[in-house]
């Protein structure tokens, strides 16, 4: 066993992204000094066998804190808005974990060797969604000219989970953070603060976005010690599309200095004629290139 873990989960249909995701991280020399473990929330025997040639452990995910039947159906991929917030439970004995959503890969290993500094002593890892080149952070509805209905992504999943007004109000223009990538130690006191929040939000919220929300309340209203890390270690590619660096063939920011992707997140999708690009592979769309070429490619990893 290693010190540290990268850990995902996925169902049947998001297979081909996990494993994809797994290959990402499998083509850095340095993935040898980490375990990849993998939570099963419906996986077919076929494609664990595949798995399993590749990585450390496969566990079936659960339903960690109790949720009614009804607003679960048969969305068994649910248990990850559930599952991630106990993860040195499934995987004991690593120090740190850094998990990474299926629908994302990683572009450069600097943004793995972050994540696991930036969790240091208890901290959270975890980035914000925002940055440059981002037009608008909360959305509002103007009512007489002067009167405002606030819509940010926050505040409306605050008030649909009946957190209170006091602490939706906190959470309203605060920057959004995104779990779809983090890290935390095995030791770290934010996960208990993240359980306790995610017990609220499951209660009268909707599971999906539960996490979100909980990690939120914990780390705005909790306040825990929580190290922000830049955009490009979370790259949202549905908020902000990068732009192509043909001559080194790597994806960047699409703003000086262009930094490089260094995860690469499929977050929400990438649609063209109603297809998902995490669905269809053969998907493609149109990106800049850093000499203002446009060009027609694939955001999906490609080895």
């Amino acid at each position: 066993m290693k010190n540290n873990t990268i850990v995902s989960l996925a169902d049947s249909n998001y297979f081909d992204l996990l494993n994809e995701l797994v290959d990402s991280i499998l083509k850095f020399s340095e993935s040898k000094e980490v375990d990849i473990c993998i939570l099963d929330a419906g996986l077919s025997i076929e494609q664990k066998s595949i798995l399993l040639k590749k990585v450390k452990e496969i566990k079936k995910a659960q339903w960690d804190i109790d949720v009614p039947g009804y607003k679960v159906g048969e969305k068994e991929w649910l248990k990850s808005q559930v599952s991630r917030a106990f993860l040195p439970n499934y995987f004991p004995g690593y120090k740190k974990y850094l998990w990474i959503d299926c629908d994302a890969w990683v572009n450069d290993w600097r943004s793995i060797e972050l994540y696991f500094k930036a969790c240091e002593n208890g901290k959270l890892g975890i980035t914000q969604t925002m940055g440059p080149g981002y037009k608008i952070m909360s959305k509002v509805k103007w009512l007489f000219g002067k009167f405002a209905i606030i819509k940010s992504q926050n505040f409306k999943h605050a008030i649909s989970s009946n957190i209170g007004l006091e602490k939706a109000r906190k959470l309203a223009f605060a920057p959004h953070i995104n779990i779809g990538v983090f890290s935390l130690e095995e030791k770290s006191t934010c996960w208990n603060s993240w359980q306790q929040n995610l017990k609220i939000t499951l209660n009268s919220g909707k599971i999906f976005g539960s996490e979100g929300l909980a990690i939120n309340m914990s780390v705005y209203i909790d306040e825990v010690e929580t190290e922000f890390l830049p955009l490009n270690c979370n790259w949202i590619a549905s908020n902000l599309l990068p732009k192509y660096d043909e001559q080194n063939q790597t994806f960047v920011e699409p703003y000086l200095p262009n930094y490089k992707i260094g995860i690469m997140h499929l977050a929400a999708g990438l649609w063209k004629n109603n297809k998902d690009m995490r669905i269809d592979k053969s998907i493609e769309i149109e990106i800049k290139t850093l000499t203002n070429k446009t060009i027609t490619k694939s955001l999906r990893y490609n080895n």
